[in-house]
């Protein structure tokens, strides 16, 4: 039978009872005070559950099983407003009075109005032109945080055994500086040019875009010998929506509504560890 957590930074306790209502739920079980368990649901109630979850601000996540996050193998992340609170590019530009030109850019990529990743990376990047390495640095110690739960989330991957991966269309001025603080098992992200520390408004080498991204989640998954239902993605954007396609656990992080529609999971309003609480935690 079918299981359905909820997870929201304040759960009410007259939400939980509705839903539970709904979903004919055998019982309610509490797994953390943000998290609770509807048990053995009604597979007919689901879409209607799910969209009484969405609009009461609640992450409802549909189980049919749930499996043990050590039966898992990877964990992929894309990095910009996934991972971390920003769009680096978009902050970089900002060093030099364009940041409201990029981002312009940046959210119609993301939305999926611009389909040629390529072609909008190239003309961000080429906007950047001029800019000291040194505000790449600023951008990684002043603005970039870590959202809520990212740590953790990593922290238990690694603890049940999950290789973790990172896979950005950004810079592996900040990715690499990541995969080294969390310990990641590899990333994979664009460079910049950079002559005579200053950015030339080149990218070296071929582009990552949303083909490459779910080229580099494959061939880990392949070398582990991964099916779909052990693969963790998440991503915001529709750059990650190829990546997303190879795993079961497709989880869109405050994506946009193309990303959302198509994922299978979504973290509106839960922090980023939040997926843990998808899958029996013993080895």
């Amino acid at each position: 039978m079918a299981h359905i957590i909820l997870q929201a930074p304040r759960l009410m306790a007259a939400d939980i009872e509705r839903l539970a209502a709904v979903a004919c739920a055998d019982g309610v079980q509490e797994m953390t005070p943000t998290a609770y368990r509807l048990l053995n649901v009604d597979a007919d109630a689901r879409d209607e559950v799910m969209s009484m979850a969405q609009a009461a601000r609640i992450d409802a996540a549909w189980l049919d099983t749930v499996h043990r996050l050590a039966d898992c193998k990877v964990l992929a992340m894309d990095m910009d407003s996934t991972l971390v609170n920003i769009e680096c590019i978009d902050e970089i530009a900002d060093a030099v009075g364009r940041k409201a030109e990029v981002a312009a850019i940046t959210e119609a990529s993301m939305r999926g109005e611009i389909k040629d990743f390529a072609e909008s990376l190239t003309r961000r990047v080429a906007l950047l032109k001029g800019v000291p390495e040194s505000a790449l640095d600023a951008v990684f110690t002043q603005r970039l945080r870590l959202n809520p739960g990212a740590e953790k989330l990593i922290e238990g991957a690694q603890s049940h055994g999950l290789k973790t991966i990172l896979v950005s269309g950004g810079f592996t001025f900040f990715t690499e500086r990541l995969r080294r603080g969390l310990m990641l098992d590899e990333a994979h992200a664009n460079t910049l040019e950079i002559v005579d520390g200053v950015l030339t408004g080149r990218v070296l080498g071929d582009i990552v875009d949303g083909a490459a991204k779910a080229r580099h989640v494959q061939a880990l998954a392949q070398s582990l010998g991964a099916t779909s239902e052990q693969i963790i993605v998440l991503g915001d954007g529709s750059n990650d929506l190829r990546m997303m396609a190879l795993a079961h656990y497709s989880v869109a992080y405050r994506a946009k509504p193309v990303v959302r529609a198509q994922a299978h999971f979504a973290l509106d309003v839960s922090p980023l560890d939040a997926v843990l609480n998808w899958f029996r935690r013993q080895h």
